[in-house]
């Protein structure tokens, strides 16, 4: 078993540079240093330190180990002080990504109540619409919804939302009215080029379904952008119920067909591959969750 106390050592003597350095920052003899980073190289099989009369510099092996392992050794510890400490405020920084308009609707006043009760922890958002790629990215944590494809990411699922076909009374005023499925061939669909098939539909109502294929004068990439057309009564759209209830409460908008139903989809928090999770990770997913349910 390899002794991670000595990894310590790995990172006082790479930061020195010589070991009388590190034996003064660490508070211990030369020797004590010496002899369990030989043990360590001993055990892995390779040499971590060049040595010479003057300094002590790192091998290629030695610098894998500081970039890859000694940041999880970090991590660790950080963890194990929680465990010891739960009341313990976070500090670091916390990355993640989300759609915009959930990002704008449910995430920011939980990602701020969250900093209340972290002051010290840095948080960065980045809304999006688009898939991130969370390990070449540096993100912590993805919520996404819809339907997820396969991957090596982990996934949780936290909800699920509805979808509503929506559009402008205004723009109903002028266009053919819709009281059945059959109704919207006429009209034209502000569609989202990032799900698979943007003007194929189904709707249901009880046991009858409704295949829809609509035609669309504008093809946008984020949901921002389908809202702006719809307000400008450029077409029908299709808008989460979290986006679309808050329009339609105001008049702004109108739920179209609402005995049909489009697919529901899923709100998923994503991790990056692999089995650790960070605590600052963990307790945002745990508080959203919260929240969700009331």
């Amino acid at each position: 078993m390899l002794d991670l106390n000595s990894l310590q050592l790995v990172q006082a003597l790479a930061h020195s540079g010589s070991f009388t350095a590190a034996a003064e920052r660490l508070g211990c003899t030369k020797t004590k240093i010496s002899l369990q980073i030989k043990t360590l190289e001993q055990q892995l099989g390779v040499a971590l330190f060049r040595r010479t009369t003057r300094q002590v510099s790192l091998t290629a092996a030695g610098e894998q180990l500081v970039a890859q392992c000694l940041p999880l050794f970090d991590q660790l510890q950080l963890e194990l002080q929680q465990l010891q400490h739960p009341d313990t405020a976070l500090s670091g920084k916390l990355v993640l990504t989300a759609p915009e308009d959930y990002a704008n609707q449910i995430l920011l006043p939980v990602l701020l109540e969250f900093s209340q009760q972290h002051p010290a922890l840095q948080i960065e958002l980045r809304s999006s619409d688009q898939v991130r790629d969370l390990v070449r990215e540096g993100i912590d944590l993805a919520i996404r919804g819809g339907w997820l494809r396969d991957s090596s990411l982990k996934a949780h699922k936290l909800g699920n939302f509805d979808q509503w076909l929506v559009a402008t009374p205004q723009y109903l005023a002028q266009h053919a009215p819709i009281k059945q499925p059959e109704d919207l061939s006429s009209h034209s669909l502000i569609a989202f080029n990032q799900l698979r098939t943007p003007l194929h539909w189904s709707m249901r109502k009880a046991d009858q379904l409704a295949e829809l294929q609509f035609h669309s004068r504008f093809t946008v990439s984020s949901t921002a952008s389908i809202q702006a057309l719809l307000l400008n009564h450029a077409g029908l759209g299709i808008l989460t119920d979290y986006t679309a209830q808050p329009l339609i409460a105001t008049g702004q908008l109108v739920h179209l067909l609402p005995d049909w139903h489009l697919p529901a989809g899923g709100i998923y928090a994503v991790y990056p591959p692999g089995p650790h999770r960070p605590l600052k990770v963990r307790r945002f997913v745990e508080l959203l969750q919260q929240r969700l349910q009331r």
